[in-house]
């Protein structure tokens, strides 16, 4: 198990279901790829256990869309690297889905939104593997509906009371 791991008592394993379970109720009366879903519980798991300050895992956790205003929109001499671009996808995908609504007043959200989605197809065109252009061609088509789901995700988990209890006071 891992430094955070071992401080927060969850493995990478454990998040990835987590999130991989709470998009599945979340769209469970839609029709949902699972190659989709999986990918966007890899998004949601990866930054859930990542830092913002983190140097050594790539992508680090964004602080706002500011950051990703600066790091990929500010300068594009990166622009051809596709798990540069997909990184930016799922910065965008994140901060506009998960946190959009805490993000809303200080951000145009759909313009950022049009970003990530623009993001995913740079990456798809770019990658020279057919299997991950596959999904991320699928990422830039539905960024819209993922978005919304990773809305809804996160006032459901804001929402319920039953998954983190507050300790018992004796």
């Amino acid at each position: 198990m891992s430094e955070w791991g071992e401080l927060l008592g969850v493995t990478s394993a454990q998040t990835l279901r987590f999130f991989f379970e709470r998009l599945r109720d979340v769209t469970e009366q839609e029709d949902a790829s699972a190659s989709e879903l999986l990918y966007n519980a890899s998004v949601l798991a990866h930054f859930a256990t990542t830092s913002v300050a983190s140097a050594s895992d790539f992508p680090p956790t964004p602080a706002s869309l500011s950051t990703v205003f600066d790091v990929y929109v500010l300068d594009q001499s990166q622009h051809a690297d596709p798990a540069l671009m997909e990184a930016a996808g799922a910065q965008c995908l994140l901060l506009t889905g998960f946190f959009g609504h805490q993000l809303r007043a200080r951000h145009n959200i759909g313009w950022y939104a049009s970003l990530g989605a623009q993001f995913f197809a740079a990456a798809a065109r770019q990658t020279q593997r057919p299997a991950h252009a596959r999904v991320m061609d699928a990422m830039a088509q539905h960024f819209a509906l993922w978005q919304a789901r990773q809305a809804r995700l996160a006032i459901e988990l804001r929402e319920d009371a039953l998954l983190l209890r507050p300790p018992r006071v004796h």
